[in-house]
This record gives structure tokens, sequence and C-alpha cells, in this order.
């Protein structure tokens, strides 16, 4: 699925629910549910937060049988020195945790080339099957 939302706010929400909703026409389970709607959302906040005044959100997710693709892209540049790799900032309640957020809980989480001024950050997370999730 593909869809472009304004640069607003009210589009991390949107595309949280999008996602959630796909989910739920699949048996995947509530651990990865659950990371994958932190990592839509931490993306779309920095899209809506990062990108040029007039840029739309542009979101793609695939999901596959034990995978999911989510990209999130913008026209904008992509953030110097903010590598996936950076540490959780102390405390977390100040700015700066969304792509630490996006490392540890992604697979795979890497800003790719796209067209001129574009950022797409492209994510991927391994999928738990509910029926095979371990019982806590």
């Amino acid at each position: 699925m593909t869809l472009s939302l304004p640069r607003q706010p009210s589009s991390v929400t949107r595309a949280r629910h999008v996602l959630t909703t796909l989910l739920s026409l699949t048996d995947v389970g509530e651990d990865s549910r659950g990371h994958l709607a932190v990592l839509i959302s931490e993306a779309c906040a920095n899209a809506v937060l990062h990108a040029d005044a007039d840029s739309a959100v542009d979101i793609t997710i695939v999901i596959d049988d034990d995978v999911c693709l989510l990209e999130v892209g913008n026209r904008g540049s992509t953030p110097n020195g903010a590598g996936l790799d950076a540490e959780l900032p102390a405390p977390l309640t100040v700015g700066g945790r969304g792509l630490p957020l996006i490392a540890a809980l992604a697979e795979t989480a890497a800003f790719v080339a796209g067209p001129p001024n574009q950022v797409l950050l492209r994510i991927t997370k391994h999928l738990t099957d509910a029926r095979t999730a371990p019982i806590r």
C-alpha cells in the first residue's frame, strides 16, 4: 500500500492506523504489531518535523509472509550526524529518540537514495506469527 499524507501531526496517527488495520488482517504477533506501530510513528513524526514546509509524507507499506517493509519519504535532506546508531538521549523526554528507537526495533533501517532533494527511510521488520509467538 502506498499513501501520501500532508505534513501535519495528525498524519502520524493516520499512518499508524493504516498500518494497524493492515496488520489486523494477518496473523502477525502482538510484539511485532507493537514494534511496527512505534516504527511507523517515529519515522512519520520525523518526516513531519523535518520535511520541507510544502512537502507531503509519502509512505509505502509492504507486508509479506514474514517481513514488513516500511518506507517513509519526504522532500528535504538527510539528517547530518543523526545516524541510526546514535544512543538514546537521557532523559527520554527530550527530542532525538526517534532514530535510535527505529534502529533498536527494526531488523534494518537506513536512509536510501531517492530522487534529488528527497529523504527516504527504509525499514524492515521480521514478523512473528501470533500462532507461534511465545506465551508470556
